[in-house]
């Protein structure tokens, strides 16, 4: 991981990684589809994955994941 995700974009990639979608992800933190957007560009480039699945394996296998039961 070439930088470090902020507070927001952890949770942002917490919930990618139960699966939820950008609209469910807004719902979620109080905020609009294009500010989940947004995170999820950053988290993109400074995770190095082409997509939210590519973004969610990395997170699992950083342990990131980890900051929150997923069940």
């Amino acid at each position: 991981m070439s930088d470090t995700l902020t507070r927001r974009e952890c949770d942002v990639l917490l919930l990618i990684c139960r699966g939820m979608a950008n609209k469910e992800i807004a719902r979620e933190l109080n905020v609009t589809v294009k500010t989940v957007e947004y995170h999820v560009t950053h988290i993109l480039g400074k995770l190095g994955a082409r997509s939210r699945t590519e973004a969610a394996i990395a997170a699992l296998e950083q342990g990131l994941a980890n900051l929150v039961d997923l069940s």
